[in-house]
């Protein structure tokens, strides 16, 4: 086991690396911080302090048991949590718990790689990268899957490793693509497929952290395909009047760092370019002048779909034939088209003058910055929603009868069970057996006062209630 483990077993969390967020939060407005109670943010600190702990002994070959037995050495700072709980709930309860700790910790470290240094992870995501470029990715729903998947890696690589954090909002800009579309090939594709794992819903201001994994199949341990190397071997120069065709079969191989790049233009929008000119593209990007026969393994695009896609970038000058194979532009990328002498250019009406204006012609022009100003309109509803629920207000249902508008009384907030009582008029959280912060029982025993900024008595609340109550039974 690590010297670091070690310590952490033996001596706790001496540099304070696993209490960052548990004493402190966030408010709604995500600008004020709200401290929480001391006993709540120890047992979230050392509850982390444990899975910690449980992830080191499962790396290092042991078992539950093994990790019973650390965690309640009474020597061993780092078993501090575990051995509170036997102390308040009994021998028991802290199995119990530490049980679903260890099932937590084995699935997280099977299904995951342990990194050992940064290089270590940018080698991890430099294989991802190539696994993706090689796999087919058939059909308009396959190709959109890799415009996310690749979004997804953008975001791995700026976190430095396969565990990153993003919304779905930002996976959409990131990709070029509407939420809507997003989710379906998260569920139909990505995550069956084990290219992508949730492993914990966003809330608030944080996004769902995601996991990159390297599909189905091959699994850790498997070399994988790399595409710059083994996909194809190359043929000579036809000039040379050798052999024209590879002499291995041609995989799917594209450069999926120019896929990135164009992927959120508008012209690569569902009803524009679209994902088929991305592929072909950048299969031409990374292996220049190829035939027809060879885009379609390259790029995993149909062949009927290939050459309409052809027809459609030679519209603009962007591709080039020369014989049978295909060529990009020299000002491809930047979506800049033209007509190279000797090549066979026939169909190019007008060359495009940049990607803004290919989206114009095909009326996608503004669909991106349209996305993005309804992802902001939404994360504003989002968070208005947030303050809402955090001063416990709820929208007042009324129904309209004979003109009048009455409302609908909800049940009533300030009955509590004699059992949630607690001392000093504090409410006992039925979900967790503690003393909720927030919350205090009146003098009468029934009242729970909500926030310290409302400003109404318990008679006017009282008074409130038993009018909506008496003008909703009379209509009723």
């Amino acid at each position: 086991m690590p010297s670091a483990a070690a310590d952490l077993i033996a001596l706790g969390d001496l540099t304070g690396r696993y209490a960052a967020g548990s004493y402190s939060r966030l408010a709604s407005n995500g600008r004020t911080v709200i401290l929480r109670a001391d006993r709540q943010g120890a047992a979230e600190h050392g509850h982390r302090i444990t899975a910690a702990i449980a992830c080191h002994v499962a790396r290092a070959g042991g078992n539950v048991d093994h990790l019973a037995r650390l965690l309640l050495h009474p020597e061993h700072e780092g078993g501090r949590h575990t051995r509170n709980i036997a102390v308040r709930s009994g021998q028991t309860r802290a199995l119990d718990y530490i049980r679903r700790v260890w099932a937590s910790a084995s699935e997280a470290v099977t299904s995951t790689r342990a990194l050992g240094s940064r290089h270590h992870a940018f080698e991890v995501l430099a294989a991802l990268r190539d696994r993706i470029e090689t796999t087919p990715w058939r059909g308009v729903r396959g190709r959109t899957a890799l415009r996310v998947l690749r979004a997804h890696l953008n975001f791995a690589e700026t976190a430095g490793g396969p565990l990153h954090h993003a919304s779905e909002r930002q996976a959409a800009e990131e990709a070029g693509i509407s939420r809507t579309t997003l989710r379906a090939v998260y569920e139909t594709v990505l995550k069956p497929g084990g290219w992508l794992r949730r492993l914990r819903v966003g809330q608030g201001r944080e996004g769902s952290t995601w996991y990159l994994d390297y599909g189905n199949a091959p699994r850790h341990g498997t070399p994988v395909q790399l595409s710059r190397l083994w996909t194809t071997q190359f043929p000579p120069d036809p000039a040379l009047e050798e052999w024209t065709t590879p002499e291995t079969a041609v995989a799917a191989d594209i450069d999926s760092t120019v896929l990135s790049r164009l992927m959120g233009h508008d012209a690569f929008a569902h009803h524009g370019l679209g994902s088929a000119a991305l592929m072909v593209i950048s299969a031409l990007h990374q292996r220049s002048n190829q035939t027809v026969s060879e885009l379609v393994d390259t790029s995993s695009v149909s062949r009927a779909t290939t050459y309409r896609t052809l027809k459609r970038l030679t519209h603009y000058g962007l591709v080039h034939r020369t014989g049978e194979t295909w060529a990009l532009a020299p000002d491809a990328l930047e979506g800049c088209g033209n007509s190279l002498p000797g090549a066979e250019s026939h169909h190019v009406i007008e060359p495009a003058e940049g990607w803004d204006k290919i989206a114009e012609n095909h009326g996608m022009a503004g669909i991106a910055a349209r996305r993005k100003a309804l992802h902001t309109a939404e994360r504003a509803l989002y968070r208005k929603a947030l303050e809402r629920i955090a001063e416990h207000r709820s929208r007042a249902v009324v129904i309209v009868r004979e003109g009048r508008h009455v409302l609908v009384p909800s049940l009533r907030p300030d009955e509590i069970l004699p059992t949630w009582h607690a001392q000093d008029g504090h409410v006992v959280d039925p979900v967790t057996g503690r003393p909720a912060a927030d919350w205090r029982v009146a003098t009468d025993g029934r009242l729970i006062l909500i926030t310290p900024s409302d400003q109404r008595s318990y008679d006017e609340l009282a008074a409130a209630h038993a009018e909506a109550l008496s003008e909703w039974e009379s209509v009723a």
